[in-house]
């Protein structure tokens, strides 16, 4: 299993980055053809206290390809479009592979 990460630092508005991102980004995200499960994470804390990141998601996909095709689609685009539109300057990517 492929998950496509979403790293999140911390927003100055966090109600505004939770309206939106509950309301607007996550419905659009859903529409993704081939996305398995999408898990969202808020991050409280670190074990030595503050973190600088504020949320984590993980889109999971059954294998690179199936990752590249959903990619190539207008609601991935969308979803794109709509992320850097509210926080494409607090995000990270990440590709990474489940170990079983």
């Amino acid at each position: 299993m492929i998950k496509l990460i979403a790293l999140y630092k911390q927003p100055e508005d966090k109600a505004a980055f939770d309206e939106h991102y509950q309301n607007v980004h996550t419905p659009i995200t859903k529409k993704i053809p081939g996305l398995r499960k999408m898990e969202v994470t808020k991050i409280v804390g670190s074990p030595t206290g503050k973190s600088k990141y504020y949320l984590l998601c993980e889109m999971y996909y059954d294998d690179h390809e199936s990752l590249k095709a959903a990619m190539k689609t207008k609601e991935a685009k969308a979803s794109g479009k709509d992320l850097m539109s509210f926080a494409g300057d607090l995000v990270t990517m990440m590709i990474g592979e489940k170990l079983e």
